[in-house]
């Protein structure tokens, strides 16, 4: 019994110590941490809106349900909304963070800047892990794609882009192209029901 007890103590003396060292090492890591997702944020809205000076985080209206999955957009989400303002604080559009969960190999997630007129000025890929050499060429055959564009939603064609509204299909990898493209179209939709017109920052 005074072996078990001491035994027990022994456990609980290095369960404490344990614990207070893990304290200890997220109380020193967790600025650091913190500031370097700040920074990643911010090279990301500047990635997708380059002429803006300062980007402010805009809170997040809870879009109609409903509405919300007849649009299509089930599987997406949207997850953070920056104004993007220039010098004098004049607004010039909006960075909007998506995940959509559609991906064949897991969440995507990814930044796109929206200028007020409608215009998309691009888009950043934050996470992905689509299967190499197919669905991790969103980085370099869908991600262009959308730059400079102005409609209302897009679509991929597996025969070649023929208006301002499609993307091309990365080749052997539809799933991954469906997914980026109905995460474009979420944050289009948000923007084009909840944002346009800068209702935001009235």
């Amino acid at each position: 019994m005074k072996e078990m007890m001491k035994n027990t103590g022994i456990l609980l003396a290095i369960t404490i110590v344990a614990g207070l060292v893990l304290g200890l090492v997220y109380q020193i890591t967790k600025e650091p941490i913190a500031a370097q997702e700040a920074k990643a944020k911010q090279e990301a809205c500047k990635e997708v809106f380059e002429d803006a000076s300062s980007f402010e985080a805009v809170e997040i209206v809870s879009v109609d349900a409903a509405a919300w999955n007849d649009a299509g957009f089930a599987q997406e989400n949207i997850d953070e909304v920056m104004s993007a303002a220039d010098a004098s604080g004049n607004v010039l559009g909006y960075v909007i963070t998506v995940t959509t969960k559609e991906g064949y190999g897991g969440d995507i997630q990814f930044a796109i800047g929206i200028r007020m007129d409608g215009t998309m000025n691009g888009m950043s890929i934050l996470s992905i892990s689509e299967t190499a050499g197919l669905g991790m060429k969103a980085e370099e055959v869908l991600k262009p794609q959308f730059a400079d564009k102005n409609v209302e939603m897009f679509e991929y064609t597996k025969n070649g882009a023929t208006s301002e509204n499609q993307i091309d299909a990365i080749s052997g990898a539809t799933i991954t192209t469906n997914a980026v493209t109905n995460g474009v179209n979420a944050g289009l939709y948000y923007f084009q029901t909840e944002l346009k017109g800068g209702s935001e920052n009235e």
